[in-house]
């Protein structure tokens, strides 16, 4: 089955798809501060552009950005993320402890931003492996299979 997006569209899609939700949101919100709805679809339009334009050149930069990474950028974006994820827990870790240290009343979106690391790297072990054995793995465990030479 052929997913229905090109691959050099999809990234530029989603900041476009993002852009407006920022958009519609401060719109509908209101206010004073309406125009920076304007402001949010100019620069995902500007974005998604540059995307759409960096996707079709044979570069690095170019197949990430036309979703056509290899194993190896694939790899550098996995290890980015993981460290992206160590920071907002540590931040998150730091920002709680400091709201219950000053007894303020709003300790609790980081104690939510923490909740949602640690549920996401438990889902992550339980998605991708914890490194624990199936229990298909062990059921041949000690038994050593018969030599073709011994019969």
């Amino acid at each position: 089955m052929r997913p229905s997006i090109s691959p050099r569209l999809r990234k530029p899609a989603g900041i476009a798809l993002a852009g407006a939700l920022f958009a519609a949101a401060w719109l509908v919100r209101g206010g004073p501060l309406w125009w920076v709805s304007i402001l949010s679809v100019i620069g995902a339009a500007g974005r998604a552009i540059s995307l759409y334009r960096i996707g079709g050149k044979d570069t690095d930069e170019g197949a990430l950005a036309g979703s056509r990474a290899d194993e190896r950028q694939q790899l550098v974006g996995l290890r980015a993320r993981a460290l992206a994820c160590n920071f907002a827990a540590i931040a998150a870790f730091i920002g709680l402890t400091a709201a219950i240290a000053a007894k303020a009343s709003w300790w609790w979106p980081f104690l939510v931003i923490l909740l949602v690391t640690g549920l996401g790297y438990m889902f992550g072990l339980s998605a991708y492996g914890s490194g624990e054995p199936d229990a298909d793995d062990g059921a041949e465990a000690g038994q050593h299979a018969p030599s073709p030479v011994q019969s």
